[in-house]
């Protein structure tokens, strides 16, 4: 099994990464957070003309996938550079309507969400994210899956950039039969990813800021307590980059798990090692680290909690959904 990316792969990564850092993204997500959809859109269509979303749909489709692997490439730019929108989302309602026995909702659906033109959320629940700026909303209940006709208030979250809206009951029933479980494996498969690059950039950032703090005369990172800090949480970011590599491998519901619950809590104590050696710097929301602090504390539990991952590994596959 390969766990090393190819040089194709990389370059992706790469392009991906130069693209996002002239965006200026941090400016993006806090118009986003405000409900000012513009700068979030257009960042959208540049990500899409990359061809992201395009990974996720069939050919059959005008998509390039099912490409999981590649999508984990994609996923640990956009966290890395904490992008805002219903990424995860897209991606899982793509993956969840091309597994449909009737492919009458792809072919009207899928298209516009490869090329970016529309987005899309899923509610699994009682809010989905994002469902005041996407354009397709998919409800998921007992009765099957449903196209949502609206959506209800945007209501407060942990993460601002992350806005939940109940979705407005009833709208067009695309299937009565239960889904397949390999959205709810795409799902924590690139939440997983979105987490560990949102935690590489934690770690990035605080290497640079302890660099340039000093304390007694000289910079803080020279101090033992905080090199073993940040090589404990560089440790754990590095442990989970595999496990996810391998996952999109094998796409299992155990491996995913795995993969998601290391990365997110990776992410986490990441996010908990930043905030503590920047002081109270860190807690101000005015101050850019706070984007991705919330970020990695919100990804945690999106799309299964680390006590419902574990118990899919310890099961051997768990529930479907």
């Amino acid at each position: 099994m390969r766990f090393l990316l190819d040089a194709e792969q990389r370059d992706f990564a790469d392009s991906l990464d130069a693209m996002l850092t002239a965006a200026d993204t941090p400016a993006v997500v806090r118009d986003w957070s405000r409900g000012n959809h513009a700068s979030g859109r257009a960042l959208w269509r540049r990500v899409a003309d990359a061809g992201v979303f395009a990974l996720a749909v069939p050919e059959a489709y005008e998509g390039l996938g099912p490409r999981p692997l590649e999508l984990v490439v994609a996923f640990v730019e956009l966290g890395r550079h904490a992008v805002p929108g219903p990424l995860v989302e897209t991606v899982t309602a793509a993956t969840l309507l091309a597994s449909l026995d009737d492919p009458g909702p792809a072919k009207r659906l899928l298209p516009s969400l490869a090329s970016g033109e529309s987005t899309a959320t899923l509610a699994t629940g009682r809010y989905a994210l994002d469902g005041d700026a996407a354009d397709i909303r998919l409800s998921l209940t007992a009765e099957g899956l449903r196209l949502a006709p609206g959506h209800g208030p945007v209501r407060p979250s942990l993460d601002p950039a992350r806005r939940l809206t109940p979705l407005d009951p009833g709208g067009e029933l695309l299937t009565p039969h239960p889904p397949s479980a390999d959205a709810l494996r795409t799902a924590r498969l690139i939440t997983a990813a979105q987490a560990l690059g949102t935690g590489l950039a934690l770690l990035d950032k605080t290497v640079a800021y302890v660099g340039q703090r000093t304390q007694f005369g000289a910079p803080i990172g020279s101090f033992q307590a905080v090199k073993h800090q940040l090589a404990d949480a560089k440790i754990a970011l590095e442990f989970a980059r595999p496990l996810l590599l391998g996952a999109a491998l094998t796409m299992t519901a155990k491996d995913v798990a795995a993969a998601k619950v290391t990365a997110c809590e990776a992410a986490y104590r990441t996010a908990r090692t930043a905030l503590q050696l920047h002081g109270a710097i860190g807690y101000t929301v005015e101050y850019d680290l706070s984007l991705w602090l919330t970020k990695a504390r919100a990804l945690r539990t999106a799309w299964g909690t680390p006590d419902e991952c574990r118990e899919t590994v310890l099961s051997g596959g768990g529930r479907r959904w």
